[in-house]
């Protein structure tokens, strides 16, 4: 009788782990809904705000045939996708809390913009409105990629357009009309704090263009300090021997102090930020750069099998194996814009408890969340990928916390000296006599120089070129807790 009821028990034991294995099935999944089986499951599995939407709910759906309906609802996948996220900005116009998110119908974009492979004309751009209440907008160009259509034809930092193939920008347009793969810029002037059409204009052609981020790496001298200066403009893995190569140079030349331009730098890889972290130190080495915090899901699947995944520590190589060129700075100048974000956040925040950091120039984007690739196939990843279609999603999935649990940076980092960009008069990239660098050069030297403060007409930064991109300011892992599907 005893073995009698034991093997009842252990069938019915059973008998639930089967259900609760076939309740959700990709096997019984219609072809024609497999996009949006893929965002739901995804979601379910990895969105960090996924315990807040009610339709991703674990006990949403009783079984696969029930999901089915229910993705059956919508055939839009992009339009399902935003319907899933939390308050996201494309439904929330007030304060919206995913604003990163996104859904890609071919992965081969998303993985080259991840890696700074992109068409391009080269010209790298910031957007403006004209006046605070309208919708006017100019754009200014920042800086030009090289051996790029915008560099042969001459196009250079400080240039400003007002209209694209003759018609005016405006926040409505503006995305239209430079996603053209060619275009006319119609060039302007600033005239008393205007935008005056001047009568010139090029014609950009974009081109595939792989980024080097490591955009400037020289050395200045000024009395008895040697100033390493980095302009680096993306947290790009391909280009970490770059990266660690310029940190050779200053080491080589034996600098006294270091100033990195993330300005135009607007994120990227965490693991990247990581080793750039370790560059400008070397003193920490295995102790604790930023903690990711996941939903609760996957923190509970981390906990138990893993929870050192959680952690990025100071380490000693980059991606490639080569050993890292450390600093040891205990002191750090940062120059920043309202367009540096994410991966160039970390630094901030992550750096802050162990050196410091001065920061000259804007307040910053304020991302400090991160995401994932995911693609459709059993583990997310590209092993065995549903070959009938390229989505993939890159949804946001974790939050990024230093040393001392600190994430309180949603809106973004002030900066010490507080400067905005003169539009006017931008300067030259890595000129000791350029605004922001001339600034924290002196304070290196304490040469007691005195800076004005912002003058004139300030414009709001609306856009820029890397933003306009959907994952331009991305910060992401390319780890997934594949034992948690």
């Amino acid at each position: 009788m005893k073995n009698t009821c034991k093997l009842l028990v252990l069938l019915l034991l059973l008998g639930v782990s089967f259900q609760a294995c076939d309740d959700l099935d990709d096997n019984s999944v219609p072809s024609d809904i497999a996009v949006n089986n893929f965002i739901w499951k995804g979601l379910n599995l990895y969105y960090l705000w996924q315990a807040d939407v009610p339709d991703l709910a674990d006990n949403r759906f009783n079984d696969q045939k029930a999901l089915n309906t229910f993705l059956q609802s919508n055939n839009n996948s992009k339009d399902f996708f935003q319907h899933l996220l939390y308050m996201p900005k494309s439904l929330v116009s007030t304060n919206p809390v995913d604003r990163f998110s996104v859904l890609f119908d071919d992965y081969l974009e998303l993985e080259g913009i991840l890696a700074g492979t992109k068409k391009n004309s080269g010209a790298d751009y910031g957007l403006y409105l004209k006046t605070s209440t309208g919708t006017d907008v100019f754009g200014i160009v920042r800086y030009v990629l090289p051996n790029s259509d915008a560099e042969a034809k001459g196009v250079k930092r400080g240039d400003i357009f007002y209209a694209v193939d003759g018609v005016s920008l405006n926040t409505d347009n503006f995305n239209e009309l430079l996603d053209k793969e060619s275009y006319t810029l119609n060039l302007a002037d600033f005239n008393s704090g205007n935008i005056t059409p001047n009568g010139n204009s090029v014609v950009l052609t974009k081109t595939v263009l792989s980024e080097n981020p490591v955009y400037i790496n020289k050395v200045i001298t000024s009395g008895s300090h040697k100033i390493g200066y980095l302009m680096y403009n993306g947290f790009y893995p391909n280009y970490e021997t770059a990266m660690n190569n310029a940190f050779g140079e200053f080491k080589a030349q034996g600098i006294t102090d270091f100033i990195l331009d993330l300005r135009y730098n607007s994120g990227g890889s965490v693991e990247t930020a990581t080793h750039l972290a370790s560059m400008i130190t070397g003193q920490f080495n295995g102790q604790l750069f930023a903690r990711e915090q996941w939903n609760a899901k996957a923190m509970a699947y981390y906990n138990s099998n893993n929870p050192e995944t959680l952690l990025n520590k100071f380490g000693t190589t980059i991606n490639t194996g080569a050993a890292i060129n450390s600093l040891n700075s205990s002191k750090i100048y940062i120059l920043t814009t309202q367009a540096t974000a994410s991966a160039s956040e970390l630094i901030i925040n992550g750096l802050k408890p162990y050196i410091t950091i001065v920061q000259i120039g804007d307040t910053t984007t304020g991302k400090n969340v991160g995401s994932i690739t995911l693609y459709d196939s059993p583990t997310f990843t590209k092993k065995d990928i549903n070959k009938s279609h390229r989505y993939a999603m890159q949804p946001l999935v974790l939050k990024t916390l230093n040393r001392d649990g600190s994430s309180d940076y949603a809106k973004g980092f002030k900066p010490d000296f507080e400067r905005k960009e003169n539009l006017a008069n931008l300067g030259v990239l890595g000129d000791p006599s350029e605004l922001y660098l001339s600034i924290a050069i002196a304070q290196i030297t304490g040469n007691g120089k005195r800076f004005p403060q912002n003058q004139g007409q300030m414009f709001d930064e609306f856009k820029n070129s890397k933003s306009i991109n959907s994952v331009g300011t991305d910060m992401y892992v390319s780890k997934i807790p594949e034992g948690l599907n």
